[in-house]
């Protein structure tokens, strides 16, 4: 015999603490690139531009998602274009990123983690350089931005 659930001096309306509508799961945040880290909750935006600073493509996921796991995607999007070189920050490190890069005939500019084993003597920092205009890139779209919401 189930308990009288009205007698109960914590009275919930509903057993389960899931949602009702989509089949149980959650709504809202899958369609939408917002996510949760330790930044708090937000977008990243992956850009391509070429080499004068100008934006290709982007492709936005949520704050939690890893870099490394959309070098393939980014390279992918865009004009059909073979780059020479890809030039990124730390956070798309890895060994897989080299070699799709390799396999396409495009150079990896990819510093290496200080944790990283083997790490090679050599590292194309004149080209590392460039990557000044897609943080500059950054900043322009922060500010069209703050222009905007005004």
């Amino acid at each position: 015999m189930q308990p009288d659930r009205r007698a109960d001096p914590d009275v919930r309306q509903h057993v389960d603490p899931r949602a009702c509508l989509g089949r149980g799961g959650k709504r809202g945040q899958e369609s939408q690139a917002l996510g949760r880290s330790r930044g708090g909750f937000g977008t990243k935006i992956h850009i391509k531009c070429d080499k004068d600073g100008l934006p290709l493509d982007f492709h936005l996921t949520g704050n939690e998602a890893s870099d490394s796991l959309q070098f393939e995607i980014l390279t992918d999007i865009g004009p059909d274009v073979t780059p020479r070189a890809v030039i990124c920050d730390k956070g798309y490190d890895a060994k897989s990123n080299r070699e799709a890069a390799r396999r396409r005939g495009i150079v990896p500019v990819i510093p290496y983690r200080s944790n990283v084993k083997d790490q090679p003597a050599y590292f194309p920092k004149l080209l590392y350089r460039a990557r000044a205009r897609v943080e500059q890139l950054i900043g322009k779209l922060k500010r069209f931005k703050r222009v905007a919401m005004r």
